[in-house]
């Protein structure tokens, strides 16, 4: 049987989607909500606050010798490994396996289902659809992801706060802080106020002595030149104002007869401005790719259980920010009106 997915599953969803899945199983007859569907994961993970609220008695956990490693290389001795029926589906659409849980006694957010579990399920996996699809006597069985339209990711967010930090410049923190830790966190963003960008010109970028950009181009790929598209006057006033930033910042210079040319994409922002890219996807094809895993971000979001404080530090214009290497600048040319 091959299991896929139509547009019928993703009717309720709002798209595109590219969040978690995150489902709702029964493991030892106990309903457990948060498990994350991880297709990258080779271990099936129980954490040991779970552990305990099932009730089951610690006894029957084996000894596992090896550890858990983490993206940053940190290990992780589990506290031994156990074998629990987890039964997937509803009503008369259900499969039951048994899977070997690895104990943990970290602080997280959702429990684990790994790629041998999937396997054993015969079961494929869809985060745009939301949903888990496997096989059953009965013919495919089904479990939908457990957030749903309009409910905000995970636990209800933290409203912020504005905080004027100089001259009307403002940052936002987070509005359930104490007193104490928001009287010191206030203190220390103005005390450090000038290593804030507002603006392109603000952001005079790391020295080209300490670092330039290189690109790793096959040079038997066919350079391309795409065809300069033509923009309606409201996004053409757009890009020229985006242009006339990025020159007076010298963040970008003209170029005459470039052997690869790219056009510029704008997408509408959520407050209604436009955001100009450059449709790099030819220049791309010609880059060797690079086999370096990036961290999932399920991965790191987990990581953050049991911390006091998070911040989030948004890189204004990151892209500008490192030289590209004079070999390589006219690679990257884009063609505007």
């Amino acid at each position: 049987m091959v299991l896929s997915f139509s547009e019928e599953d993703a009717k309720g969803i709002m798209l595109p989607h590219d969040d978690a899945l995150v489902v709702t199983v029964t493991v030892a007859n106990h309903v457990l909500h948060r498990i994350l569907v991880d297709n990258g994961s080779s271990a099936d993970i129980l954490y040991w606050s779970v552990f305990k609220q099932i009730g089951i008695d610690r006894s029957r956990i084996k000894p596992f010798g090896s550890p858990l490693v983490g993206f940053a290389r940190e290990q992780v001795q589990p506290i031994g490994i156990i074998s629990l029926p987890v039964t997937a589906g509803i009503a008369l659409r259900q499969s039951t396996i048994m899977v070997d849980f690895l104990v943990v006694d970290r602080p997280s957010t959702c429990n684990i289902i790994s790629q041998p579990t999937l396997n054993k399920l015969k079961a494929v996996t869809s985060t745009y659809h939301l949903k888990m699809k496997f096989s059953i006597e009965e013919g495919v069985g089904e479990v939908k992801g457990s957030r749903k339209e309009g409910e905000p990711k995970g636990e209800p967010a933290e409203l912020l706060e504005d905080v004027t930090i100089a001259n009307g410049k403002v940052v936002k923190i987070g509005s359930q802080l104490s007193s104490e830790v928001r009287e010191g966190l206030v203190t220390f963003l103005k005390e450090n106020q000038e290593v804030f960008a507002w603006t392109h010109e603000d952001t005079p970028g790391i020295s080209p002595k300490d670092v330039l950009h290189q690109l790793n181009v096959d040079s038997s790929m066919k350079l391309v030149k795409q065809k300069r598209r033509k923009f309606a006057p409201e996004r053409n006033m757009a890009i020229a104002e985006e242009v006339e930033k990025l020159l007076r910042a010298r963040f970008i210079e003209e170029v005459h007869y470039s052997d690869r040319l790219a056009n510029v994409v704008l997408v509408k922002k959520s407050n209604g401005k436009w955001k100009m890219s450059v449709n790099f996807t030819d220049l791309n094809k010609a880059c060797l790719k690079d086999s370096f895993p990036l961290p999932l971000i399920d991965a790191l979001v987990d990581s953050t259980p049991g911390y006091g404080l998070l911040s989030f530090m948004d890189a204004f214009s990151g892209y500008n920010q490192i030289c590209m290497h004079p070999e390589y600048k006219e690679k990257t040319t884009f063609i505007t009106n």
